[in-house]
Order: C-alpha cells, then sequence, then structure tokens
C-alpha cells in the first residue's frame, strides 16, 4: 500500500506514474480517492494523476485525529508532491479538496501550475447549514450511521437516485468518532479566505453543478469572476459531487481546460 510518511502523517496515495504533466486531485469531506476514479480513467494516459486520502479520511485515517487546518492539508498536499519528486502539479480539489488547493495556491504557488475548483467556495460554511451538519454528525457519532441520517448525507453529497450510492453509504459506515468530530471541526473552524483568492494568479477551471445543495452556484461565479484567469463552467443536473456523478460533462471540460493550459505553455 503506497504511503507517504509527511508531516507526522500516514498519507495514503496512488499514483498512475508516467511522464505527463501531473495533476493531484483532492477529495470532499466524507470521501476518498476513490471519487476520483473517472477522472483518472480517463486521464491517466496522458496525464500522471495523484490521488489521496486526506486526513481523517479513508486509508489515511487513524484511531485518533488531532485538530487540524486545511492549511495542516495544504502542506500534507505538497510534502506528498516532495515524496513524489514534482515541483509543480494542477491541483483539482472538490468541495473540501478545493478549500485546501486554494489555500495551497495562496501559501505555495510555485508548486502549482493551476486549478481545477469542483463544487467548492472561499467563503466559510452558512452557518444555518454548518448546524444541521453538526446535529447529523452527533447523532451519527453517538449512535452509528442510522438509514435516515445515511439517507441526508447520500442526498446532500450524491443526489437524489444515483446508482453508485450504496457503495458510499457502506464507507460512511465504518467513519469512527474521533474522525467525523475531528474533520466536521476542521469544516466549521476554517478561515474566510474571500479577500484574498484575488491573489491567485493561475489559470483556473470552476467547477460546479448547477442542483448543488451544499454550496451556492453563486459562490463558484464568485471564485470565477475573482481569480483572474478563471473559467467557470456549470455542469447541467449535477450536485456536489459533479466529477462523480456527472463524469462526461466534467471530464470533457477538465479535458479542454488541460489542453489550452498545455498549449499556452
Amino acid at each position: 500500500m503506497p504511503i507517504a510518511q509527511v508531516n507526522g502523517q500516514r498519507i495514503f496515495f496512488s499514483d498512475s506514474g508516467g511522464n505527463g504533466p501531473a495533476i493531484v486531485f483532492s477529495h470532499g469531506l466524507l470521501m476518498d480517492h476513490e471519487m476520483f476514479a473517472p477522472q483518472v480513467a480517463a486521464l491517466s494516459d496522458r496525464y500522471r494523476c495523484i490521488t489521496w486520502d486526506e486526513r481523517g479520511h479513508g486509508k489515511t485515517a487513524g484511531d485518533t485525529l488531532p485538530p487540524f487546518s486545511y492549511y495542516d492539508s495544504a502542506n500534507d498536499l505538497v510534502a506528498l508532491l516532495d515524496h513524489l519528486g514534482i515541483q509543480r502539479a494542477v491541483l483539482a480539489g472538490m468541495s473540501q479538496g478545493g478549500y485546501l488547493s486554494l489555500r495551497c495556491a495562496l501559501t505555495q504557488p510555485a508548486r502549482v501550475r493551476a486549478l481545477i475548483l469542483i463544487d467548492t467556495q472561499a467563503g466559510p460554511e452558512d452557518p444555518g447549514k454548518m448546524a444541521g451538519y453538526r446535529q447529523l454528525v452527533d447523532d451519527w457519532a453517538a449512535n452509528g450511521l442510522s438509514d435516515a441520517v445515511a439517507g441526508i448525507i447520500e442526498s446532500t453529497i450524491l443526489g437524489e437516485g444515483w446508482p453508485g450510492a450504496e457503495q458510499w453509504k457502506s464507507k460512511w459506515k465504518a467513519w469512527t468518532p474521533a474522525n467525523l468530530v475531528g474533520c466536521i471541526q476542521t469544516l466549521a473552524s476554517r478561515d474566510d479566505i474571500t479577500a484574498k483568492i484575488g491573489a491567485i494568479s493561475v489559470p483556473t477551471l470552476v467547477l460546479h453543478g448547477d442542483k448543488d445543495a451544499a454550496i451556492p452556484v453563486s459562490a463558484a461565479q464568485y471564485l470565477a469572476s475573482t481569480i483572474s484567469k478563471a473559467a467557470f463552467i456549470a455542469i447541467q443536473g449535477a450536485g456536489h459531487a459533479a466529477n462523480l456523478t456527472h463524469p462526461e460533462p466534467t471530464n470533457a471540460a477538465i479535458e479542454g481546460f488541460l489542453a489550452r493550459l498545455a498549449a499556452a505553455a
């Protein structure tokens, strides 16, 4: 099992290898590296696709989870690049993965070739939604994952009736209280970087499901209008995990962006 021992963490990752330009895919809250399987399948013949499990998630998760921030996660990403001998990469982040990718672009701009931001935002969580998330996690941590809570999470992340949902429900049932509580605290306590993202100057693709119930499309449109070299594409009919549930239009948008990036190099 490929593990990077960096920043005091045992970070699981997957690397398609090859000599193509590197893309690091960072997943959303309660997800893991496998959510980018459709992108890796579409791109790995031409690009070096790296996926990883962030702190508290997937095969990186341990029995305990000390407090951490998305700046720590951004540093984990850079340390993973160092571990793999990669100087610069395209950072593709979905939701939470976008939070850490944006912070990486702000704190380590020399390591970022471009950004692909999927269903993410620069601002903090909506207070009303955050209160609801805490209530769900508190119930989950105390009583295990009920069918009712699993259904709400499914609807929020994957949308209604997506056929691959059962795989993710099985993964959610394996979560431990320590990782649940720690990850939701990181989500709730993140800083507002809205006023800072204008400093990002790398080419950026902003993708957002037009049915996203977790983050409004307006947040994505703000990213695209504030980052100087950004373009916005709405993924029609998609919810919060647009790259997973609607891979065809997402992959088409990503491939077009990467082709333009190569042509401009």
